[in-house]
């Protein structure tokens, strides 16, 4: 049995064995935001032992992240132009907005949560 990792803490230590990475028997693709974090030496090594493939997004590009369109969505629907005078109005707020995206909000996020990106031909995806 090789060596597989579950993740690296800050210091690059090892955090444990990886059961998921066990039983994979397709080639994994992880699609990261390019974060400068995940390009240090460390993650490289790992990567390199693991047989994963990093495929990282372009550099400012928040549009390709779909988390990050839900939060732009969420700021404009809850913050923008809006008072909020205690911590918990703010967080009540926010929240009101994203009890509200299956709702009233569905149509709204129907265009703008898609995945119209570019294909990749055969490489196995898996979000982070």
């Amino acid at each position: 049995m090789g060596n597989c990792y579950f993740g690296l803490g800050r210091d690059g230590q090892n955090l444990g064995p990886n059961p998921v990475g066990l039983m994979l028997s397709e080639p994994i693709t992880l699609v990261l935001d390019n974060a400068r974090y995940q390009r240090n030496a460390v993650v490289q090594a790992l990567v390199a032992q693991l047989g994963i493939t990093l495929l990282l997004l372009p550099s400012y590009s928040p549009n390709l992240n779909l988390i990050e369109r839900l939060w732009k969505f969420t700021k404009r629907r809850a913050l923008y132009g809006r008072y909020h005078p205690t911590f918990r109005d703010f967080q009540a707020a926010i929240q009101e907005v994203l009890d509200g995206l299956s709702t009233k909000y569905s149509q709204q996020l129907a265009s703008l949560m898609t995945l119209n990106f570019q294909q990749f031909d055969d490489v196995s995806l898996m979000a982070a």
